[in-house]
Formats: C-alpha cells, structure tokens, sequence
C-alpha cells in the first residue's frame, strides 16, 4: 500500500487554500485591508497614476488677458514600484512522517504552519497600509538600555509585535549599529513593553530614546501607506514617486488637521469639512480602537451603527458620523497610527499588486519546497505591491488628543 507524501497532499491542501478562502484568512480583523479597492494586474517596471491638480488658466473677464494668462492644465503621475514581503514556514520530515497515514494530523501540522505564515504577512501588509515605508512599527520611551526591555513609547502600537520577531533600530534614515538586530522573547500587551534575549546596549550599542523599531530587513522596503501619502506635516520638494508635492501640498499630500484640543465628533466634522471644501466626498474613517471607543462614548444615545461587509463572509461594525457630503463610516482598526484617525475618500484609493497581495507563492505549481540545508520542507507566501492613490486631497488626516 502506497504512504502518503508531501505530493499526495498537495491536492488536498489546495482544496483548502483556495483565493477566497486565503482573502477571508486576509481580510479578516483588517478593515482598511479588506475594504481598500484592488487591483491585482500591476506587471511590467512600474505603474503612473496620473493626476491634474490644476485646470487651465486661460481665463479673465477681459479677453486680452485670458489670451495672454494661458496656462495648461497641471497634470503629473505618481509613478508606483512595488515592494516585495515574504512569510516563510517549514514543517521538520519528522512531523510528516508521524502523521503518515493519518490525513488529519497532517493536514493539522500543514494548515497550521501555513496559516501562521499567510497572517504573519497580512499583519505586515496591513501595518504597512497605514505607515509611512520605512518600516517603523513603533519607537522607544527608554532612557536606559542596560536592560533587555523594551518600553514602546505609545502601548498602542504593541499589536505590532510578536515572539520570536528579530528587530532593530533606526534613527535619523540610518540602522543602529550597522543594522545589529535581537530576537523578541516576551510581549507585554498590558504595559507595552517587549523583552529582548540580551541587555539592549550589549548588542545594539547605540541604542537611544525615541529610535524607532523596524523588524530585520524591512527598514525602508515597505509600501507607502497613508502616513506617506498624507504625512503629519505639508510635504517639502523631496521627490514622492517622482512627483514634487509642494508645488500643491493638499491636492497632492492630502490634508492635515489638528483636533487634538477638540472633543472626537467636533474633529471629524472639521476634517470632512475641509476635505469638502476641496471637493473631495470622504466616507471612511479609521481609527485605532481606543479612539473608537472615545467617539462611541461621546455620542451616547445619538450612536447609530453601521455594518460593512467585505466579501459575503467578512463584515466589520462601525459608526456613522454625519459629513457634509453624506454619512461617513467610523471603522476601528488595530493596525491604524496611535492619536490619529484617517478619514478617506475610499474610490480614490488602492491597492496595486502583482497577483493577490497575500497568497501562497507556488506559480511552479508547488506549494512545499524541500530544504537544500535541513530536514523540512518550506512554504513561501507573501506579495509584490504598492499603495497609490488618484486623489489623495480628496482624504485628510486627523491629529486626536492622546
């Protein structure tokens, strides 16, 4: 009688990592993820979105000045590239052949292994959709490093770290100690603290207050999420996809407004205010939970709910919010920045990929590669993407009081 083999199984584990059921393992607790458009055909070097951000201005009451005021229309492209993001996991032989014969105890060791990798990266992806590109997904509040804990300096980004995940530290567009990285042995989600495996300033000696903390090899190689595309301050002449945003910060960097001092519903009505002076149509709002639940509170009996359905099997709660162009839908999101809500014009958004962004990499038909340097086999997922927007003055983002 014939044994089963990693062969044998692959039918069966393509019956369970179908597309739609990898995009419910996706979407699933990552709202902006999961309700960003999508295109999935971004092949060749690279992709323009072109955008006018002025209309001619051949116009005046005389028209000896019209003629002689003739300007274009101001028209230029954000010309995307994407980035790569990888999840690997390996199942040890030894595994597969204990659970020879027995269809579910190998199903359960593949599934999980492979589940693991498919979240590992839609966590990355989605942290990334709100960041900036360099690959920060924190900073530290310590004053010493003889020690191996590290304090966040915001508890609300703690979501974004996991055991067993090799960091460094960066500062000024420059990795520590020539990227000098150490593993993360315990998570503090109470207190936001993470421990290293040694002393901090034993390994990365140069350590300081207030570096930011990227995990090995993400430092300035993620996608440009929302913090790039409307960052926190009006964006200088330094070349954003090729294009120069300071020539118009708000048509091109989105708009920026401080509510930090106001209570939660009077700052969304600003920002929607602002962004529909600038004809924009915003009708999303994300925002960390902690914010959510601010802005829940601070409607009391005048909540109403919202429920948003991403595919027919994943749908997410929010609240809505009354803008000048229309309801505007409240979503919180893990993922999102600390003390900052994103309030979106969603159909000027999206994300381009080359195939899904995630899946399971197996375009030679494998979904298991033998391991040249170990007894196991391995299964590769991840995405080749990048985030762009068509409008991003049509969305604004949001300071909140911390």
């Amino acid at each position: 009688m014939a044994s089963q083999t990693v062969a044998t199984f692959d039918a069966a584990l393509k019956a369970i990592y179908t597309k739609d059921a990898v995009q419910n393992m996706t979407y699933k607790d990552n709202p902006l993820h999961a309700l960003l458009p999508k295109m999935e055909g971004f092949g060749g070097k690279n992709l323009p979105i072109p955008i006018i951000y002025a209309n001619p201005q051949g116009r005046s009451a005389s028209f000896t000045n019209a003629q002689g005021n003739k300007t274009p229309t101001k028209v230029t492209d954000f010309v995307l590239t994407r980035e790569s993001d990888y999840g690997l996991a390996s199942i040890s032989n030894e595994v597969l052949l204990a659970s020879k014969g027995d269809s579910y105890a190998f199903l359960d060791a593949a599934t999980t292994e492979i589940d693991g990798a498919i979240q590992a990266v839609t966590r990355s992806i989605a942290i990334s959709e709100y960041r900036d590109g360099t690959g920060n997904i924190g900073s530290v509040a310590n004053s010493s490093f003889t020690t191996a804990v590290l304090t966040l300096s915001d508890v609300e980004d703690i979501t974004n770290f996991e055991v067993g995940m090799e960091i460094q530290m960066n500062a000024s567009g420059s990795l520590r100690n020539s990227g000098a990285s150490m593993p993360i042995v315990a998570v503090d989600r109470s207190n936001g603290t993470i421990t290293l495996n040694a002393v901090v300033n034993s390994v990365i000696t140069a350590a300081a207050t207030n570096d930011f903390i990227n995990v090995e090899g993400d430092f300035g190689e993620k996608i440009s999420g929302l913090d790039a595309w409307i960052p926190s301050s009006a964006p200088g002449s330094t070349p954003f996809f090729t294009v120069d945003r300071s020539v118009d910060p708000t048509r091109l960097g989105g708009l920026r407004y401080d509510g930090s001092a106001l209570p939660i519903e009077e700052a969304l009505i600003e920002i929607a205010s602002l962004i529909g002076r600038e004809g924009g149509s915003p009708d999303h709002c994300f925002m960390k939970f902690d914010k959510y639940s601010d802005l829940e509170k601070a409607l009391g009996s005048k909540v109403q709910y919202v429920d948003l359905r991403a595919n027919a099997e994943i749908a997410f709660r929010g609240i809505l919010v009354n803008g000048p162009k229309g309801p505007i839908k409240v979503i919180p999101d893990q993922n999102a920045l600390a003390n900052v809500a994103f309030m979106l014009q969603m159909d000027m958004w999206k994300l381009y990929s080359l195939g899904a962004a995630p899946m399971i990499l197996d375009s030679d038909g494998n979904k298991w590669l033998r391991e040249a340097s170990a007894d196991s086999v391995e299964v590769r997922t991840g995405y080749y993407a990048q985030m762009g927007s068509r409008g991003p003055g049509r969305s604004g983002r949001i300071s909140l009081s911390s």
